[in-house]
């Protein structure tokens, strides 16, 4: 096949260091100044919030302080949620970044739970769990969003911190839009390469490749991504019909194992 992609100008391995090596200077300076907003960032004050919030689980109803599991800390993503609808239609950049958590003994290992808190009922949304083939924590957190998103849009995805006092639960910091970025490692090689993301956003060069998606760049042929492989596997796009959707292979039974790890 003849791939009439343009390419970056060649250069000799002397002056190809050089622009490598001042590009370095940015990139030190960039790692430098992410630490130092790390910091300021563990200098916030923090919001007390009601640790007995009700949350839904593969067990029934608990309480956002039981969702930490023991730990002290825990790190809470809100999924978005669409009632009703089948698999492809269930939001393509929650799936995006929530398909990245895939091993979490890393933050187990500094006394941090991560689990994700869906915005839609625990039933339906569970069955999305156990299709994409999640292992993490699920639970619905429909029923005390407005208490949990105070001052904040129900409906958008929002990455959550917090930290726990004995019985007392505490907010300590919240992101969404591209601040969800942090639970992806996929953009971040991507970024690494000379083609980048291949987004229409970027600052490109005249002539490099995007991949434009009319539905979302997370979204292939009218799916999220990373849900083809699993419907190669022989899973059903159905959530509402927990039959059908055993029957055709949809994962593990619901709930079994939603409620996180020791």
């Amino acid at each position: 096949m003849n791939d009439t992609r343009p390419l970056p100008p060649v250069v000799d391995r002397t002056g190809w260091q050089a622009e490598i090596d001042a590009l370095r200077v940015r990139e030190k300076a960039h790692t430098r100044e992410g630490d130092a907003i790390a910091a300021a960032r563990r200098r916030l004050p923090m919001i007390e919030v009601d640790a007995n919030l009700a949350l839904i689980g593969p067990h029934g109803s608990l309480t956002l302080l039981e969702a930490f599991e023991g730990r002290r800390q825990l790190i809470a993503y809100y999924f978005m949620w669409n009632p009703g609808r089948p698999a492809p239609e269930q939001c393509e950049g929650c799936t995006w970044v929530t398909t990245q958590v895939a091993e979490r003994s890393y933050l187990h290992s500094r006394d941090i739970t991560y689990a994700v808190l869906c915005q839609g009922p625990y039933d339906e949304s569970i069955r999305y769990h156990d299709f994409m083939g999640w292992d993490m924590p699920w639970y619905s957190a429909q029923a005390s969003l407005d208490e949990l998103f105070v001052g904040r849009q129900i409906g958008l995805f929002h990455l959550v911190c917090y930290l726990r006092d004995g019985d007392r639960v505490f907010e300590t910091y919240w992101t969404n839009g591209r601040g969800a970025e942090v639970m992806d490692n996929n953009y971040a090689l991507m970024d690494l390469t000379v083609y980048g993301r291949q987004e229409p956003w970027e600052d490109l060069p005249p002539g490099w490749p995007q991949q434009v998606q009319v539905d979302g760049n997370t979204r292939t042929n009218g799916r999220p991504t990373a849900q083809w492989s699993r419907l190669e596997a022989g899973r059903s796009d159905s959530l509402t019909d927990t039959a059908s959707s055993q029957a055709s292979g949809g994962g593990t039974p619901h709930g079994c194992c939603a409620g996180g790890e020791s």
